[in-house]
């Protein structure tokens, strides 16, 4: 569930500025766009020549099959996520800096069983040992954002305006859980001493991931 709704994120600006002679001079856009962060809808209001301000949501299911430590284990990635930016325009024109954050989900599940003797931690089990293991993998709720781009809406004629995007967001250090299920060692001290020691391991190498690469894509309708 998005933590800010795209209302939220520029109600207040939106309605105070929501009079007919700003309608006239078209100063809102409404757009699609595609990327990193997956399907999204965006809201635009121009507050000045150099001045945009956005807000959004993004979309995205996607199954990944990924091997970590001789598990092959089935991911599943989803992110639900809204952001606000301000962008400025340095010229006037297309060319802009980007600045803001995404706020909302952006996670992993993993379901992997072994299929032969696996290390876990440091040391060897069997399948029948380990049975099931799961892993939850997820980042930051709130995720600053920087970035630059072209967006001609509202230095073009037509009503219609493309827009290309490019940055990175930050979130924290990701949260990693592991646990495992259906084993004989389910329960066993060591075992869970192991699978801790694991969990360390995978959120350490997962560490590289709290900068999310974001590409955009994305026509705006100006009105």
């Amino acid at each position: 569930m998005l933590r800010l709704s795209l209302a939220a994120v520029l109600g207040a600006t939106l309605l105070a500025g929501a009079t007919g002679a700003w309608a006239q001079d078209e100063r809102f856009a409404v757009g699609g766009n595609i990327g990193t962060p997956g399907l999204g809808v965006e809201l635009q209001y121009r507050l000045s020549d150099n001045l945009v301000v956005r807000g959004g949501g993004d979309w995205m299911k996607f199954d990944h099959d990924h091997s970590y430590s001789g598990v092959n284990y089935s991911a599943k990635l989803k992110t639900a996520t809204g952001g606000a930016f301000l962008d400025w325009h340095p010229g006037g024109g297309g060319f802009f800096l980007s600045g803001g954050s995404y706020f909302g989900e952006r996670k992993a599940r993993l379901d992997g069983r072994p299929t032969g003797p696996t290390q876990i931690g440091d040391l060897t089990f069997t399948p029948e040992q380990i049975g099931t293991i799961r892993g939850d993998v997820e980042m930051s709720k709130t995720q600053p954002f920087l970035g630059l781009g072209w967006d001609n809406t509202f230095v073009r004629n037509s009503r219609w305006g493309f827009r290309v995007l490019g940055g990175v967001s930050f979130s924290d250090k990701p949260k990693v859980d592991l646990t495992a299920t259906d084993g004989t060692l389910a329960g066993d001290p060591t075992f869970q001493a192991e699978l801790q020691r694991e969990e360390d391991d995978v959120r350490h190498d997962a560490k590289g991931f709290k900068y999310f690469p974001i590409v955009q894509v994305g026509v705006n309708y100006r009105f």
